[in-house]
């Protein structure tokens, strides 16, 4: 097949799977056996030429129906394959796709089973494919890999090194007498694949599922039907359990067939069953939309993405349309999309001032009707970030009607309460767009006007900004980061409440200073090395803890004085003492923004018509929640308020999105593509309502008053406490950034159990440690947690 790479030409390679349909490989290649794709990093695989790479090779005589588009890793890198004829791509795509069903299905097991009387058990065989194709897999290559001579068996010393690997201390006694029970074929000492599948099976027994199936098998090596069901009513409390639900089970999750036509459960298929999403301590019912979605939109959270086309940094990463499908699908309902005037009257899509690639502005549109209802029906707000000339914001105002077509129009909607924004059902299926109106008292005939231009481009004074160059791009580039680096000590006031996710810009000005004169001088024309490039933003990363800020306080201080500085000048001023900028805003954009108007921070919290949006920095919401706490909840309660990150943070780093919730914002911007512990709080606050990204804020939020930092903010609401019985954990990796990877020390683990919420709520326990166990560790313990209301 011809692959496809961006910027280039196609080259043509073998593609295969490996052995073990594990991998894609392909051949010839510089990079050897490391030429592969696992199967379990793929994200999708779609038909046709879709991606960014097609879109770029448009010239191309290649048929769609030859092409396709492998999706892959964390940050949605793409392959991009032409094949010889149709049938050769379908037999791929049918092919991948099914490799990937049997290591997802864990996952869609969890969708399909969310209780049982209204989702029955899905075929056996499915159950069958998911355990085979999983397990199985996963225990080839271990074997694998830990046949260090590929004589294709595995000795005594083996089997310690990979135990070492698997974070497996048992002692050398047990481990032998194991691989003896084990060594039953003629050649004694060595383990096949098939003894060696024996001998995990042995090693990895969880006592703790052993000695429960025996409390309740009246010590039998089984589980009658009978005994299933009392399990499942005592110890899982689930109601309405029939001996047909239960036979499901058994036929479903037990290995051995013997048990099946007996009817019983082996301690196999009790592990088994343990362990898939059956058994999720996830309430189930939360897989679904369980909340009123009848509420106007400023009643509920709504998950929200910052520079959604950047696939990494700030500055120098590239632009995908791709991410707006990954985004979209993964629940979010408000994406951002900043325009600027590109080559042949052509709207680009691209990161202003930076070294960021570009997309065309139709190409994203395109992709995002494409995905905004593909698994989800509940209405998308498009965040537009207009910095282009009347002429191309007419283009862009003829795309979107042309490609979101009905999706825009919300006529019916109009006609209701217009002191009241819409509900989230009301709007199903159709897309707003966030962006300036032109003002009210502009005659209807005036085809274009002037309005504000104070946005989150301009957090970046204009001498730190990027513009074009005039032959001196080199010089000019390395005078850009230069004070990009000068101006991010302005950062400073950032205090995201996240210590583990905070940097230094001191320490990172030391630290980068020192080499970026010599990675700039290697670089030619303007344009950086990518791995000259990489190593600035790794720099940064490596530089990320830090103890200097300056106090919220003084931030307040120093604006206030510049707006008074301001308005002794005379004329309008923004908070940053400057003169407010203003553009020129095209009819026809402006028309189609109607519940979603951005209005500039600078006029604050003052009561206005409820589809007036306000869009702040992280650094000016928290001055605001940090002063202004109930001014800004009550703004909540009745307008949509826009929180994004820093325009210092330039390492698409996330501050903490609790912080905002907690006085009822709605659109708290993240950075997608960034993954850690701000995008995992994120996701598990989508989570709770079928991960359709629109969470119902609590009553005290959408009505009323109500203090976040109180010691007592909700005083007639009855304290609850949570207990939660921490029991036991299996094959727990080794720190990522372990010195010695696989090889490092066997690890010590304890479970830590934290509340995140209202100040007053937030609390953490923490399990003893158990030493030199990362295998099968047991704890049996409880955590008990006395947040100040449920």
């Amino acid at each position: 097949m011809v692959k496809l790479k961006a910027g280039s030409k196609g080259l043509v390679r073998l593609f295969y799977l490996d052995e073990h349909r594990s991998c894609i490989r392909w051949k010839p290649s510089r990079k050897s056996e490391k030429a592969k794709i696992t199967i379990d990093s793929l994200y999708k695989v779609t038909e046709g030429s879709q991606s960014d790479v097609f879109h770029r090779h448009g010239d191309s005589s290649f048929d769609p129906a030859c092409c396709f588009t492998v999706y892959h890793g964390n940050h949605m890198e793409s392959l991009d394959l032409v094949a010889s004829n149709a049938e050769e791509a379908r037999t791929w795509v049918t092919g991948l796709r099914y490799l990937m069903a049997g290591i997802s299905d864990e996952d869609s097991l969890a969708k399909r089973q969310r209780t049982h009387d209204q989702y029955p058990l899905t075929p056996a065989a499915e159950s069958t494919l998911f355990l085979n194709v999983r397990c199985g897999t996963w225990l080839k290559q271990t074997f694998e890999e830990a046949d260090k001579n590929g004589d294709g068996f595995l000795n005594i010393e083996e089997i310690y090194q990979l135990l070492h690997k698997l974070n497996v201390n048992l002692p050398r006694r047990k481990v032998k007498q194991m691989f003896q029970e084990a060594d039953t074929d003629d050649q004694q000492g060595t383990l096949t694949y098939e003894e060696f599948s024996v001998f995990y099976k042995m090693m990895s027994l969880r006592r703790d599922l052993f000695l429960l199936m025996m409390a309740y098998s009246d010590r039998k090596d089984h589980l009658t039907v009978e005994e299933l069901a009392n399990f499942l009513r005592n110890e899982q409390k689930m109601t309405n359990v029939t001996p047909e639900y239960v036979t499901e089970i058994i036929q479903k999750f037990e290995v051995a067939d013997e048990n099946k036509q007996k009817g019983v459960m082996g301690i196999e298929g009790f592990t088994n069953f343990m362990r898939s999403p059956a058994c999720d301590i996830f309430n189930p019912l939360h897989n679904e939309v369980n909340q009123d979605m009848e509420q106007p939109l400023c009643s509920y959270f709504i998950a929200s993405s910052h520079n959604t086309y950047l696939t990494g940094d700030q500055l120098l990463s590239h632009s995908k349309t791709d991410m707006y499908a990954w985004v979209l699908q993964s629940g979010c309902r408000c994406v951002e999309v900043d325009c600027w005037d590109g080559p042949d009257g052509e709207p680009m899509v691209q990161h202003g001032y930076t070294l960021t690639s570009k997309i065309p502005f139709k190409f994203v549109i395109e992709t995002i009707n494409k995905y905004a209802f593909v698994n989800n029906q509940y209405p998308v707000i498009l965040s537009i970030e207009n910095h282009c000339t009347i002429q191309q914001q007419k283009k862009i105002a003829q795309y979107l009607r042309e490609i979101f077509g009905d999706k825009l129009d919300v006529g019916d909607v109009l006609n209701g309460d217009s002191k009241t924004l819409p509900s989230p059902n009301s709007l199903k299926g159709k897309i707003l767009i966030k962006g300036k109106r032109l003002p009210a008292y502009l005659s209807a005939d005036a085809e274009e006007g002037e309005v504000s231009d104070d946005d989150s481009a301009d957090e970046i004074e204009d001498d730190f900004k990027l513009k074009s160059s005039n032959g001196n791009g080199h010089h000019q580039v390395e005078s850009h980061i230069r004070n990009k680096l000068d101006s991010l000590l302005k950062e400073s006031r950032i205090g995201d409440k996240e210590d583990t996710d905070s940097f230094s810009i001191r320490a990172l000005l030391r630290a980068t200073h020192q080499g970026l004169q010599k990675n700039l001088r290697q670089s030619s024309k303007g344009v950086l090395k990518k791995s000259q490039s990489r190593s600035f933003i790794t720099t940064l990363k490596e530089k990320r803890h830090s103890k200097s800020r300056l106090t919220c306080q003084n931030v307040e201080k120093e604006d206030d004085a510049q707006e008074r500085s301001g308005r002794e000048a005379g004329g309008q001023f923004n908070r940053g003492g400057r003169k407010r900028k203003t553009m020129k805003l095209s009819r026809d954009l402006s028309n189609l923004v109607v519940f979603t108007n951005s209005v500039a921070s600078q006029e604050c919290l003052n009561e206005g018509s409820p589809a007036d949006v306000l869009s702040f920095s992280e650094t000016r919401a928290q001055s605001l929640v940090n002063h202004r706490a109930e001014q800004f909840l009550a703004f909540n309660q009745r307008q949509l308020s826009r929180i994004y990150p820093s325009a210092y943070r330039i390492d698409s780093s996330n501050f903490n999105p609790q912080f905002y919730w907690n006085v009822g914002c709605q659109l708290v911007a993240l950075n997608y593509q960034t993954e850690g512990r701000m995008m995992q709080l994120n996701r598990a606050k989508f989570m709770v309502n079928g991960g359709i990204g629109y969470v119902l804020k609590p009553p005290p939020m959408c009505k009323g008053s109500f203090n976040p930092f109180s010691d007592d903010p909700l005083p007639a609401c009855p304290k609850k406490q949570l207990i939660l019985k921490i029991i036991s954990g299996q094959q727990l990796p080794k720190p990522p950034d372990s010195m010695l990877g696989d090889r490092g020390e066997i690890i010590d683990p304890f479970v830590e159990v934290e509340i995140i919420g209202l100040p007053v709520d937030c609390c953490k326990e923490q399990t003893r440690v158990v030493d030199d166990n990362g295998f099968n560790p047991v704890w049996e313990e409880t955590a008990v947690l006395h947040p100040s209301h449920g």
